[in-house]
């Protein structure tokens, strides 16, 4: 079983990686985004999106999503960023996560667009990934997780 970082600590996943090639998906398999939108009953299915598949698709079900996964497949795609933000202004409030080629200095840029849950390519950093985290107590912009800059914090 893999293990990934959510919600700021290391556990296992009990999530199975889309396979575009299964007719038959089990109820904690992540599904690419085709095999979501055939789905009769989409309700408790989580679905992975990939670079160029915007979330909107998503939109009217974000109630009953437990899980989006959003895909880089490089860490230079940063159009993964962009869902996320989408998504949480939407109103999901199910686990987003990001999967792939990010790095760990992205992390936070990630966890300011939403992302609780962060499935890297490589486990062999995930203690070192946890910690970097907290890298910044604080933030000058406005984001996801902090709605006001900091000037509108000042007192």
């Amino acid at each position: 079983m893999s293990r990934l970082i959510k919600q700021g600590r290391i556990i296992e996943d009990n999530w199975q990686a889309p396979d575009a090639d299964a007719s038959v998906t089990g109820s904690h398999q992540i599904l690419d985004l085709e095999q979501w939108l055939a789905l009769e009953d989409k309700a408790g299915r989580a679905v992975m999106l990939e670079p160029g598949q915007a979330p909107a698709p998503l939109f009217d079900h974000l109630g009953d999503i437990p899980l989006v996964a959003v895909n880089f497949p490089v860490f230079t795609d940063g159009r993964g960023f962009s869902y996320g933000r989408e998504l949480r202004e939407r109103g999901f409030s199910g686990e987003l996560r990001a999967c792939g080629h990010f790095i760990r200095d992205q992390m936070t840029y990630l966890h300011r667009c939403g992302f609780d849950a962060f499935q890297m390519a490589e486990e062999s950093g995930l203690e070192e990934a946890v910690a970097s985290l907290a890298d910044f107590s604080e933030h000058y912009q406005a984001a996801i997780d902090q709605p006001l800059p900091l000037f509108r914090r000042r007192h």
